[in-house]
């Protein structure tokens, strides 16, 4: 098991390793398995990518992200009106995102997406495309999946494509439907599996939602 100290050097090693956090001020402390981010960012872009980067660290169980976002003061300042309208660019112009199926509220620089689209690499898409432009403080993403597919969902085909995957298929990972629901529970080995696990189930036909309650455990640490 790391020590404490051991996982937050690990961490900042591994805020250090992405280009994009390279020039940030980020603050790391550890208590067991807990990782806590601290300090100032300049994007929301930036503080996303903090958080997925300490997932990625073995021996993290969980983080608290206490990041700011202060934009530098030579930069341009946006207000809501022109946030909004440099997303209806973005959404626009991004091959993935079906036209007019999401739409976005900005208040304060924090970004609501709605909509309603058939796959969620859509939805996904969709956020990525807003978080990164300048002004945006944080998004919430309400946009609801419906799949064209009707049919219920087969636990089966789940359990085969978890099956068939390298980083799933040595994991007791159980799965649940409930009508256009599927809920993963069980242990993994660490947050990559169970996003990928995640993002499997979401492949199911006729899966309008994910509920992924994952424990993450590491072992011979």
């Amino acid at each position: 098991m790391k020590t404490d100290s051991q996982l937050q050097k690990d961490v900042m090693a591994q805020l250090k390793w992405e280009p994009l956090l390279r020039s940030a001020e980020i603050g790391v402390s550890a208590s067991n398995g807990i990782v806590t981010l601290s300090g100032s960012v300049d994007s929301y872009a930036k503080k996303s990518e903090a958080e997925d980067a300490v997932k990625r660290v073995v021996g993290v169980k969980a983080v608290v992200e206490k990041l700011e976002i202060k934009y530098p003061s030579s930069w341009a300042k946006k207000d809501d009106n022109d946030i909004a309208a440099e997303i209806v660019r973005a959404l626009k112009w991004n091959w993935e995102i079906p036209g007019d199926k999401v739409k976005a509220r900005v208040e304060k620089g924090w970004v609501t997406l709605d909509g309603e689209v058939e796959f969620n690499y859509q939805s996904e898409a969709a956020a990525k495309a807003v978080r990164s432009l300048v002004g945006v403080n944080g998004v919430s993403n309400n946009i609801k999946l419906k799949s064209r597919s009707e049919d219920a969902i087969e636990t089966a085909d789940i359990e085969s494509a978890l099956a068939r995957n390298w980083s799933t298929s040595e994991n007791e990972i159980r799965v649940q439907v409930s009508g256009h629901k599927a809920t993963l529970s069980g242990i993994v080995g660490s947050w990559y599996q169970k996003d990928e696990a995640g993002r499997l189930a979401w492949n199911a036909p006729g899966v309008w939602n994910v509920e992924n309650n994952l424990a993450v455990e590491y072992t011979d640490l």
